[in-house]
């Protein structure tokens, strides 16, 4: 069974970092990816990472310039670097990982995601 554990949020305020990270248990995934979901909304796609070395992170227009993530494949690890965090950067982040995007799921789709963590609560106060 493959479990993702997410740790590093908290509350900062408007301005601050965070500096989230989840590791897999087990297994090889292609594409690694962070989503959140703030009270009230549907959970949206925050930043994700392939495996491969020639492929660029992708990143919600939302958070561009801003969030930085990364990935350690031999210890099954990614990690969001959040700058310049703004209140609406609140909600639970939620890390996930799956198989490589294609033509019916995008690395933005949660629908390429097979596993998921159960969310790190990240607030940013204004």
């Amino acid at each position: 069974q493959v479990q993702l554990v997410e740790s590093g949020g908290g509350l900062v305020q408007a301005g601050g970092s965070l500096r989230l990270s989840c590791v897999a248990s087990s297994g090889t995934f292609v594409t690694m990816a962070w989503f959140r979901q703030a009270p009230g909304k549907e959970r949206e796609f925050v930043a994700a990472a392939l495996s491969w070395s020639n492929v660029s992170p992708y990143y919600a227009d939302s958070v561009k310039g801003r969030f930085t993530i990364s990935r350690d494949n031999a210890k099954n690890t990614v990690t969001l670097q959040m700058n310049i965090l703004k209140a609406e950067d609140t909600g639970r982040y939620y890390c996930a990982a799956g198989k490589a995007p294609n033509s019916d799921y995008s690395a933005i789709s949660d629908l390429l995601y097979t596993y998921w963590g159960q969310g790190t609560q990240v607030t940013v106060s204004s």
